[in-house]
């Protein structure tokens, strides 16, 4: 994605606990990703959703072994990666 492509909007944060930890409200469930529901999508469209919510200011991403093991924490190591 181009630099300018790039468009950080203000996403309110929470703080956890008395540490000084900020989470966004607004999150990401990644259920969907690992095809726990029986569908699919393209893993590139995944990746793009994962860049775009992160440049968008949300900082919860809601994974779980339970989904699929392993399958949404992969890709978001892979988008990581990628940045």
């Amino acid at each position: 994605m181009a630099d300018s492509a790039r468009v950080t909007s203000h996403v309110p944060r929470v703080k956890l606990g008395s540490q000084g930890l900020e989470v966004s409200l607004q999150g990401l469930g990644c259920t969907g990703m690992s095809a726990f529901d029986g569908h699919s999508k393209p893993e590139k469209d995944l990746i793009d959703l994962i860049y775009h919510v992160v440049h968008s200011g949300v900082t919860f991403l809601d994974t779980s072994d339970i989904y699929k093991p392993c399958t949404s924490d992969i890709l978001l190591g892979k988008d990581f990666c990628s940045m």
